[in-house]
């Protein structure tokens, strides 16, 4: 069920920003880090009932491209390669709006893991 439709996409490549615009009035600002992590890929969520796999070292991601995805979705081409996750309308509406809780259990995740945000130096 679509909760709201976008009405405008505008990425920010230079804050790693996403502004996404819905017809029902509200708007969000979407850090493409925040967007990666909670891709809707099996990668990322999991296959089947899996818990997925926590997202590491994904602070300077980037979005390279926006493709479309019938009238309901976009796909997100990130510079780290990752390209399989199909964000919905209602995805995007429910990350923009759980976007506090959400990035505090991903922090919160990151910590228990002994992980880090920052991507890992190749030696």
């Amino acid at each position: 069920m679509i909760m709201a439709t976008p009405i405008e996409l505008h990425l920010h490549q230079k804050t790693r920003q996403l502004d996404v615009h819905f017809d029902d009035g509200q708007h969000f600002s979407l850090p493409c880090e925040y967007l990666r992590v909670y891709s809707p890929s099996a990668e990322v969520r999991g296959h089947g009932a899996g818990p997925g796999k926590l997202q590491t070292g994904k602070l300077c991601v980037n979005i390279i491209s926006i493709e479309p995805v019938g009238n309901y979705a976009i796909k997100l081409i990130f510079n780290d390669g990752h390209s399989s996750g199909i964000y919905t309308w209602d995805w995007l509406y429910e990350l923009g709006v759980n976007q506090e809780k959400y990035w505090q259990d991903y922090l919160k995740r990151l910590a228990e893991a002994g992980a880090s945000r920052e991507p890992t130096q190749i030696k």
